[in-house]
């Protein structure tokens, strides 16, 4: 795998609609731009792709959480997006995503048992991808239902791929729809 750059952002929320949070909402997206070795033209086998995404996840996930400097298990949400230049297509981005990247990103963050949400598309440099974002141990507490817009302002060239992950230490700010709470999760199967 071909990295061209990283980058990673850290957003805190600290007041919302003039109130003060109890405690500010950080968010971190750490992203690769790395070489499509499959653009310009059809290829069955994407394993190479499905390999890059196993690395990926170990490399992104603990940037992400180191960025935010929590420790294992202390993550609560998380999502991953890639945006696909435009020599490629959506497949390549399911190659990174999907088969192998979950297992190791889940680990350098110390856990999760809920499916890990996810965003895919095809565009020029400075694409910008909204990741969605969820609690990591049961994907129907409301309180942590967002996402995060992402993007690198000359990425994906053609020939490039940009893969994304965000991981939070917190829900959203002042979180009050009702319905199932981090605390009244059994997180047993990954949905409540």
């Amino acid at each position: 795998m071909e990295i061209r750059k990283l980058v990673t952002t850290v957003e805190e929320i600290k007041t919302e609609m003039g109130k003060d949070l109890p405690k500010p909402v950080r968010r971190a997206t750490a992203l690769a731009v790395i070489k499509n070795p499959f653009e310009g033209k059809y290829h069955e086998d994407l394993q190479e792709l499905m390999d890059a995404g196993e690395e990926l996840g170990t490399l992104l996930g603990s940037k992400a959480r180191e960025a935010l400097g929590i420790e294992l298990g202390e993550a609560e949400s998380y999502g991953k997006g890639a945006i696909v230049g435009t020599d490629g297509e959506i497949e390549h981005a399911a190659a990174i995503l999907h088969p192998k990247l979950g297992k190791p990103f889940r680990e350098a963050l110390g856990g999760g048992k809920a499916i890990i949400p996810s965003a895919n598309k095809i565009g020029p440099a400075g694409t910008r991808i909204d990741l969605p974002l969820h609690y990591k141990d049961a994907a129907f507490v409301r309180t942590h239902f967002d996402s995060v817009e992402a993007s690198v302002s000359d990425a994906p060239r053609a020939d490039e791929i940009v893969v994304a992950v965000v991981v939070t230490d917190s829900g959203r700010p002042l979180p009050r729809i009702g319905g199932l709470t981090k605390e009244e999760a059994k997180k047993e199967d990954g949905l409540r």
